[in-house]
């Protein structure tokens, strides 16, 4: 007999395991993409993406500082294994981007299909961490939290905050590719807020 609607399945830790191993592959996969093309994103790994184009510092110590402050609120406020996980997905995703040049030879890349597929994986990497209960800290950890406690979605934070950093990419990129960045932004934020809604997925970790 089937189960009914509003049973809720438990992963199980190989499967937690799982989910992040390949969520952040394809959220490193999507950085590689954006990195290549000279665009961003939001959240911190926009931030981080930024940074590297300003300063020629290496994103992943970047992004890995970078979410060092978020890991009170997650431990505060979503519990010591959300916060482990989300420590070991945000590692992940700090060291990916660097291995990824002798996994893939990269020797161009349009822009836009960048912006588009970039995101997209990046999405579905985060709806992923999200269906797992983890996430790659920073904006992440507050859209997860509005989302459980005031039922705000978390596509609609995520995306407004994101807004913000690419406001800033204004100062560092080109136009173009901040158009570009805009795009990757929406298609990511639009496969977390069609895929993620309070009681949509009853998996649970």
């Amino acid at each position: 007999m089937e189960a009914p609607f509003d049973t809720k399945v438990r992963h199980t830790p190989v499967e937690d395991i799982l989910a992040i191993l390949l969520g952040t592959l394809f959220v490193g996969l999507g950085v590689t993409f954006y990195s290549e093309a000279q665009i961003t994103t939001g959240s911190t790994a926009g931030l981080a993406l930024l940074v590297q184009y300003a300063t020629g510092l290496p994103f992943g110590i970047v992004f890995f500082v970078v979410n060092l402050p978020f890991y009170v609120l997650a431990f505060l406020r979503m519990g010591w294994k959300f916060t482990l996980k989300t420590f070991f997905a945000v590692g992940l995703v700090s060291v990916y981007p660097s291995l990824m040049p002798a996994w893939l030879n990269i020797s161009g890349i349009d822009p836009l299909f960048a912006a588009i597929a970039g995101g997209t994986l990046m999405g579905m990497g985060i709806l992923a961490l999200f269906r797992h209960r983890s996430s790659l800290g920073g904006v992440n950890i507050l859209s997860l939290y509005l989302q459980e406690n005031y039922k705000v979605p978390a596509g609609y934070v995520q995306f407004g905050i994101d807004l913000v950093i690419l406001a800033a990419a204004l100062f560092i990129l080109p136009f173009d590719r901040v158009l570009l960045s805009i795009v990757g932004a929406g298609a990511m934020s639009l496969v977390i807020l069609l895929n993620h809604k309070p009681g949509r997925y009853m998996g649970m970790s």
